[in-house]
This record gives structure tokens, C-alpha cells and sequence, in this order.
């Protein structure tokens, strides 16, 4: 009997490879930091490829400012996702990313958010429509303006739609997109700009609008292994992003996948 337990295991070690089986020693784990907006798509991602053997994924959630600065400092990071291409390329400048492995994986959608019960009347994105959205005293809720990822696309866009004067004194600011968003759910903020997949994520809200593509840059996201990954447990966890299998994860949070898949750096 013990000759056949060791026949099998020999069996197994040659055949795993060939099935793209990995044995339990060599499932390192993947330290993930990603933007917030990507929580909900990730976890799902994460544990689907933790089942199939891929090992466990331990993530952080913050602002891609704030990711990549505790990166910068040393922060153990074996795979960073940020919202935007600016903060990756920060990384990418300072010799902290491994260009080779850099994907812009996936885009979004910029929206304008309402607590679930508010009558808000059809979205016009002008100056007299979002002060009588907001009232007196309400503020619009969204991520910093000059450094969170939809900070810096709202401010975009309403720069380009001629009412950033307007809304500018009006903004409550937040640290993350997540952040934003829990201000409108609670009631605390009239109105909120957030990712469209963050807005499905969150029962309390509704969305009202969606920019207009043309009046701010692209949402995209760029995923890359850090300089300093330990082992292979980053690289396989992106290898899983970019595969068929992960896509659905995406998509039901509201993401677009973009199929290029290429590498490179602002791509």
C-alpha cells in the first residue's frame, strides 16, 4: 500500500504542471493593494482563485494616492491596482513596478449618486440643476480633488461642462471613492460623483446621471507586479485577472474589461 501511495504522488507532481496544478507548497500568497472602487470585484476574484488552488490573496483598499505612497515608503506589496494611470505611473517612475507585467485591465464610468428615497429630478449638468439638487447647504461628496483617482476625473468633468466655479466651494471631499459614496448613502450628502460600479455596490444609492464620456479622461484601470514582490504569488493572481475566469467578477460590479490586455507603461 505504501508503494502505491508514493506511485501516486510521483503520478501527480509529473502530471500537475501539465493540468496547471500547482502543488499546496508553492501557493504563495499575493499581497494585493487596490484602489477601493475595486473591493467588491476583487474579494470575489480572490476567493475564486484561492479555491482553485491558487493560494490566499490578502488585500489592502485605499486611494491609489495613498497605495502608492505606502509603497513608495516600503509598504510590502506584491500587486498594485490603481484607478488611474497617473498614480501607476508615479510608481513606474520611480522603479517601483515591474514594467513588463504593467495591464491597463479594466475602465468605469463616472456618475452622479442620490440617496435611494431622494426626488432628484432628471440630471442636466448645469450650474442651476445641481443647486437645486443640493439645496442651501448640501454638498456633493467625492474623492479629493487633486489627488483620489474620481476626485480628479469629477474635477475634470466639470471643468469641461462649465460648472467646476459652481461646485467647487459645494464638494465635500473624501479620502477614497468609498468614502464618498457612504456619505450619500447615509443622507449626509444630497448628491455624490463615484464609479459607476461603486454605485452598484451600494443599495442606499441610485444613480441619476453618467458623464459624458468626452468631459473627463478615461477611467482606466492599470494593474502591475511591484519591484518587490515576494515569490510568484502576485504575477499568478494577475495571470487569474486577465483570464476568462475572472471576468464575470468584473462585469457584475460594473467594470468594463478591456480586451487588449496589453503591457506597457500609460497605455
Amino acid at each position: 500500500m505504501l508503494k502505491l501511495v508514493r506511485a501516486a504522488g510521483a503520478v501527480a507532481l509529473l502530471l500537475g504542471p501539465l493540468l496547471g496544478l500547482a502543488p499546496a507548497a508553492a501557493a504563495e500568497p499575493a499581497t494585493v493593494f487596490a484602489a477601493a472602487s475595486l473591493r467588491n470585484a476583487l474579494e470575489e476574484a480572490g476567493r475564486a482563485f484561492t479555491a482553485e488552488g491558487g493560494g490566499p490573496v490578502r488585500t489592502s483598499y485605499a486611494a491609489s494616492s495613498a497605495l502608492a505612497r505606502q509603497i513608495e515608503q516600503g509598504a510590502p506589496a506584491d500587486l498594485f491596482a490603481s484607478a488611474d494611470l497617473e498614480w501607476m505611473d508615479y510608481l513606474a517612475a520611480r522603479g517601483l513596478i515591474r514594467p513588463e507585467t504593467r495591464v491597463n485591465l479594466l475602465g468605469n464610468r463616472l456618475v452622479v449618486v442620490a440617496p435611494r428615497e431622494a426626488r432628484v429630478g432628471e440630471l442636466a449638468f448645469t450650474a442651476e440643476w445641481f443647486a437645486r439638487a443640493l439645496g442651501p447647504d448640501g454638498r456633493l461628496a467625492t474623492g479629493e480633488v487633486s489627488t483620489v483617482p474620481v476626485g480628479k476625473y469629477a474635477r475634470a468633468a466639470f471643468e469641461a461642462l462649465g460648472v467646476w466655479p459652481v461646485l467647487q466651494p459645494r464638494l465635500a471631499q473624501a479620502d477614497n471613492v468609498r468614502a464618498a459614496l457612504a456619505l450619500v448613502a447615509r443622507g449626509e450628502a444630497p448628491l455624490g460623483v463615484v464609479y459607476e460600479s461603486d454605485a452598484r455596490s451600494e443599495p442606499g444609492v441610485r444613480i441619476v446621471g453618467v458623464f459624458p464620456a468626452g468631459s473627463h479622461p478615461p477611467v482606466v484601470y492599470p494593474f502591475a507586479v511591484t519591484a518587490e514582490a515576494r515569490g510568484e504569488g502576485g504575477a499568478r493572481f494577475l495571470a487569474f485577472l486577465r483570464s476568462a475566469a475572472a471576468r464575470p467578477f468584473f462585469e457584475a460590479q460594473g467594470f468594463s474589461v478591456i480586451a487588449a490586455g496589453t503591457a506597457g507603461a500609460s497605455q
